[in-house]
């Protein structure tokens, strides 16, 4: 895996040009960095029961998209994880920013190898990654 790659990838997070991606794929300029549409992570939050309490795991976040969504929608916590700590990093900002910090956590760690006890979530969601 080039780690670097994916570096530079979230080093263009904020520019214009990204964010008129955003607009036009997913429907709006909500920190995504991936291909996820907005109804397709309302219809996750559907599918999976998010609500206030619950525990939820977004391997391979990036940025955020759609842990962050969920959260702000729902009220469930959200753990972030991701290898490059550029998005980490980027998406722990977005949770300060958007007033979501109290209910977030991050850690860089692979789909490989989590860091969790087994049933720690309650749901888990991998999207826009290989």
């Amino acid at each position: 895996m080039n780690v670097e790659r994916f570096n530079r990838r979230y080093g263009t997070f904020g520019t214009e040009g990204a964010r008129r991606v955003q607009v036009d794929v997913v429907g709006a300029a909500v920190g995504v960095n991936g291909y996820t549409t907005i109804a397709q992570a309302d219809r996750l939050a559907e599918v999976l029961a998010l609500e206030s309490g619950k525990r939820l795991l977004d391997v391979g976040a990036g940025a955020g998209w759609p842990g962050l969504y969920l959260a702000e929608q729902t009220g469930c916590k959200v753990v972030l994880t991701d290898i490059p700590a550029n998005a980490v990093r980027a998406a722990a900002r977005r949770a300060t920013e958007q007033k979501l910090a109290d209910r977030c956590s991050f850690a860089l760690a692979s789909g490989v190898s989590l860091p969790f006890r087994v049933r720690s979530f309650d749901a888990i969601v991998h999207t826009d990654t290989l």
